[in-house]
């Protein structure tokens, strides 16, 4: 949608960045998948470093998550399309910790593996699918529209 004003380079590229946060944070969702199919762990290859170092800071998401919500969503001299794609993949990591609550409620009865397994491969495959359209819509000059996501931001943003 190009009625809320259109977006520099600059502007596409930044409003990329913020989704590096739920893919970093839905990797270990996705460790049965990639055991089954080690082929797709190619994808992380370029990631490896940056999953190094997130994982070895304790309390890095959450610091990341404040940083992100008060320097960029809150300052209005950003662009609203950077500030919106931000909220967006700070929602998409929100999803994610909502379900590790819900995996690890079903961690909870007895034989819920396979139950493990299947929600976290969904998670994994539901998350990814999510930032690579956002990404892919934001390099378009795009807002990425993820239902109940995107509405959610739209609620939260200030114009």
């Amino acid at each position: 949608m190009s009625w809320r004003g259109s977006s520099t380079f600059s502007d596409r590229i930044f409003a990329c960045l913020p989704y590096l946060l739920p893919i970093v944070e839905v990797f270990m969702y996705g460790r049965f998948l990639l055991t089954q199919f080690p082929v797709l762990q190619v994808i992380f290859l370029p990631l490896m470093p940056l999953l190094t170092v997130y994982y070895g800071v304790r309390y890095a998401g959450l610091i990341i998550f404040f940083l992100l919500f008060i320097f960029v969503i809150r300052n209005e001299k950003i662009s609203h399309f950077v500030r919106f794609n931000t909220m967006q993949a700070i929602l998409l990591d929100i999803v994610i910790f909502l379900f590790g609550v819900l995996t690890d409620l079903v961690g909870l009865v007895p034989a819920g593996n396979f139950a493990i397994q299947t929600l976290s491969t969904t998670i994994f495959l539901g998350i990814l699918g999510a930032a690579i359209y956002s990404v892919v819509q934001s390099l378009l000059g795009r807002y990425a529209e993820i239902p109940a996501i995107s509405d959610a931001v739209y609620m939260q943003l200030p114009r």
